[in-house]
């Protein structure tokens, strides 16, 4: 009699699933495109608003920490509730709240709507992360990783498309209207994550390998202290990018192009450190990323502005590229069973610190200068890599059970 996990890959069986598990993907990877790409619109917003409200470097890091930490601190309740329903209602509902809440951003109810909508649609964002990857995760069974690149993908074209987009409307329409256009693109998308996703997607035969491999906690800790390091360094940079092009001469228009310059090469970058990770492993690849980044931000401080968009993306390889790294090996230090809790704690550390770390950097910039802030980011992309060099004995701990049941 067949097993489980067996006869879910029978030739059979999964000849039939093979149209679910892309149709989940497509929903997750949509889901993930529209909620980054809203996350990522803010740094395109935060100089209207800055002018608008009259506030700081540091009250703007406050205000877009509304979001992303609402985002972020509440992953592990949200991924608990919205376990109760459905992949695709969960997914669903959870962009129409986000849309909701950009809809309020978008009403003329001034600085507090601003805002109560942004910790809304923060909320709504939150559950996005942890229920598409345990989507993805469960629905391949065993074979995980690519589709998760391709699902990592998707949120670095919403980070392209949406900043850009905004900040291309900006000059010739008011900020309220270009936020509730895409408010209105957030309910499309949430039908369409309906229409996509399949009513019972192929998730109850999941193989334990997806579940954890039995990682130790503490390499886990660790890796979880890389990434957030690693997203401060890339949050706290993208906080300032829009003033640095502005000081340099930029308009709206250079503001948009440099955004989307970065975060192609972030989209870019995906693909370029997944393989350097296979040729070089884990540590290796963060240690040659998190260089390169901390060089590259220092020089996009001494060019001019031509000069610096052109190295705006390969600046975003790096910057963006090693999240991905750090991703993928979540189910290499995730305890047995406890892999969707491995994805939410990983992704409330990672946001939390996108959210907080911003707020230090502006107040240093308020009381030093933004060429300060910015060194302050390079420098915390410096400290990761004496971080992953010891990182490196719980990842050899981790592949020793998968190389012994291979030799035997």
């Amino acid at each position: 009699m067949q097993t489980t996990a067996t006869a879910f890959w029978t030739p059979k069986q999964q000849e039939g699933g093979w149209s679910q598990q892309k149709r989940s993907l497509a929903g997750a990877c949509l889901a993930h495109l529209l909620h980054d790409g809203y996350t990522d619109q803010l740094y395109a917003l935060l100089p209207i608003w800055q002018q608008q409200f009259g506030l700081s470097y540091a009250g703007l890091a406050l205000v877009r920490a509304l979001y992303s930490g609402t985002m972020g601190g509440l992953q592990l309740p949200a991924d608990a509730y919205a376990a109760r329903f459905t992949p695709r209602v969960a997914l669903a509902l959870a962009t129409f709240i986000a849309a909701a809440g950009y809809a309020i951003v978008a009403l003329p109810f001034g600085f507090t709507g601003l805002c109560v909508g942004l910790v809304i649609a923060g909320i709504g964002s939150s559950v996005q992360h942890p229920r598409a990857s345990m989507l993805v995760t469960t629905t391949w069974g065993k074979s995980p990783r690519g589709p998760l690149g391709i699902y990592n993908f998707s949120g670095d074209l919403g980070k392209a498309i949406f900043p850009a987009v905004v900040a291309l409307l900006l000059p010739i329409l008011a900020w309220r209207p270009v936020v509730a256009g895409t408010a209105l693109i957030g309910v499309i998308v949430a039908f369409a994550v309906l229409a996509l996703i399949p009513q019972q997607s192929v998730t109850a035969s999941v193989d334990k390998a997806a579940a954890g491999q039995g990682g130790d906690g503490r390499g886990f800790n660790l890796l979880l202290a890389i990434g957030a390091c690693d997203t401060a360094t890339r949050m706290g940079y993208l906080l300032f990018l829009p003033f640095l092009v502005h000081a340099k001469g930029g308009e709206e228009a250079s503001v948009g192009i440099s955004l989307a310059l970065l975060f192609a090469g972030g989209a870019f970058g995906k693909a370029c450190c997944g393989w350097l990770g296979q040729r070089l492993g884990v540590v290796w690849s963060v240690i040659a990323t998190e260089a390169a980044t901390a060089l590259l931000m220092l020089a996009t401080l001494a060019t001019p502005l031509n000069l610096l968009l052109v190295l705006l993306p390969f600046l975003g390889i790096v910057l963006n590229g090693t999240s991905s790294v750090l991703y993928g090996t979540v189910p290499e230090l995730a305890r047995r069973g406890e892999l969707s809790r491995a994805f939410a704690l990983f992704y409330t550390g990672v946001i939390g610190a996108g959210g907080l770390a911003p707020i230090a950097y502006g107040a240093i910039a308020d009381h030093s200068s933004r060429t300060i802030g910015i060194v302050s980011a390079a420098s915390t992309a410096a400290i990761i890599i004496p971080m992953v060099i010891a990182l490196r004995p719980f990842l050899l701990k981790s592949t020793l059970p998968e190389k012994t049941a291979t030799d035997t």
